[in-house]
């Protein structure tokens, strides 16, 4: 058995398992609600919160990479742009899931459609994450329309599935590609626009809770886009370096250090940001303002962020991706983005719990004692193996879809 193979085996078999655990996650949750969370009255986001964001910072990361190509004519990065095109999607299925699942009423979600209420800011965030989704689709079509027509030909589940999407088009020319270009550059345009308008309005969500100083800031939704593109790029990265179907190639070799580069310069200016943050909210010294700083910083679990934030999500980037051996190599450099996609869990279960950690009222959690009055906050089993249930479907969709689909990335022709 070649190693390809026996790596595709274990990878089956971990997502096989996620989904296993997912659904007796989401048995819990349909069966008993929110009984089995741990989150409360204090806190009342938890892990679910901070994963949905986790997600949608990936897709609009991705999304906006693969925008320095079709929109910016970026063409060094053109062999990976319609994979980040399919990861943006792929994520943000993800996100939308991880979201619906923290609902009180999951049922009631279409209400946001039939009675809005147009001066929330979660509202404006769900409309347009459904025309960003909707951008998606018709931007892969096109992105893909032509490869679908030629794989339409193909004997199987592959030729089969791009006869549907393919959706009666025949046109392989020239000419019809280069229209299809044209849209794919108007529609990537929107999409950036998109992309900063809801990846910031998460961020915005944020800042406008004036009872939580930490995230009252107008700096919250210019930090949401710049780790946005820290993670997406850092996700790409890895993907790039440890699938390409070119791997190992002098071409493979330089597109990846081309894309640590980018990678190491959003990473370096997220840790400004984070200082610059941090910094000079400790220099202020106002109670309320410094309480989560010194709760991230030295808390109970000081470990999400030395270890998790600083230590993968910084050291290890900046370490492997400054130095020109390791930048070179494919290996090492699909190990700092994957490092970086890690961190970043850690990255916003800091943005969302520490927050709430600190009581509104000081004295609250001590006057009415109870489980759900509490400050501190571990994630159950429900709220993990929830989780793990939606990083298993994100896993075999982009497995299905990268083997299925013409989604690859390829050095040897160009897309559309």
């Amino acid at each position: 058995m070649n190693s390809k193979k026996g790596w595709s085996i274990v990878y089956w078999a971990v997502v096989v398992a996620l989904l296993a655990v997912g659904v007796v996650g989401w048995y819990w949750r349909l069966t008993v609600g929110h009984q089995m969370a741990n989150y409360g009255s204090i806190i009342p986001w938890g892990l679910w919160v901070a994963m949905y964001i986790y997600f949608i910072g990936l897709s609009a990361g991705a999304f906006l990479i693969s925008s320095l190509v079709y929109v910016f004519g970026v063409e060094r990065f053109r062999p990976m742009a319609r994979l980040s095109l399919f990861t943006a999607l792929v994520a943000l299925l993800m996100a939308l899931l991880q979201i619906w699942v923290d609902l009180g009423h999951m049922e009631r979600f279409y209400e946001v459609y039939t009675r809005p209420h147009f001066y929330s800011m979660m509202a404006w965030m769900v409309w347009l994450y459904t025309t960003y989704f909707v951008l998606l689709l018709v931007e892969m079509w096109f992105v893909t329309r032509r490869d679908l027509v030629r794989w339409s030909r193909k004997p199987g589940l592959s030729g089969t599935l791009s006869r549907i999407l393919a959706l009666g088009s025949k046109d392989e020319s020239d000419a019809s590609a280069r229209r299809d270009e044209q849209k794919v550059r108007v529609l990537g345009a929107l999409g950036v626009a998109l992309a900063i308008a809801f990846h910031g309005g998460v961020g915005a969500l944020f800042a406008v809770d004036k009872s939580r100083p930490m995230w009252h800031t107008g700096l919250y939704p210019l930090m949401f886009l710049l780790a946005a593109l820290v993670s997406g790029g850092g996700l790409l990265l890895a993907i790039y370096a440890f699938l390409a179907p070119d791997r190992g190639t002098e071409a493979h070799k330089s597109l990846v250090e081309s894309l640590s580069k980018l990678v190491l310069g959003l990473v370096l200016l997220y840790i400004l940001f984070t200082w610059a943050d941090f910094s000079i909210v400790w220099y202020g010294k106002i109670p309320a303002d410094v309480e989560p700083i010194k709760i991230i910083l030295f808390g109970k679990y000081w470990y999400v962020f030395w270890l998790g934030e600083v230590l993968l999500g910084m050291l290890v980037p900046v370490v492997l991706l400054s130095l020109k051996a390791t930048r070179q190599s494919p290996l090492w450099a699909g190990l700092a983005g994957a490092s970086i996609v890690v961190a970043f869990i850690a990255v916003r279960l800091n943005i969302v719990i520490p927050p709430l950690a600190v009581p509104e009222l000081q004295g609250l959690a001590d006057a009415a004692p109870a489980f759900r009055m509490s400050t501190n906050y571990l994630p159950s089993m429900m709220e993990w193996f929830v989780t793990l249930g939606i990083v298993g479907f994100g896993a075999a969709l982009y497995a299905l879809g990268y083997g299925l689909l013409p989604v690859r990335p390829n050095m040897s022709e160009k897309e559309v």
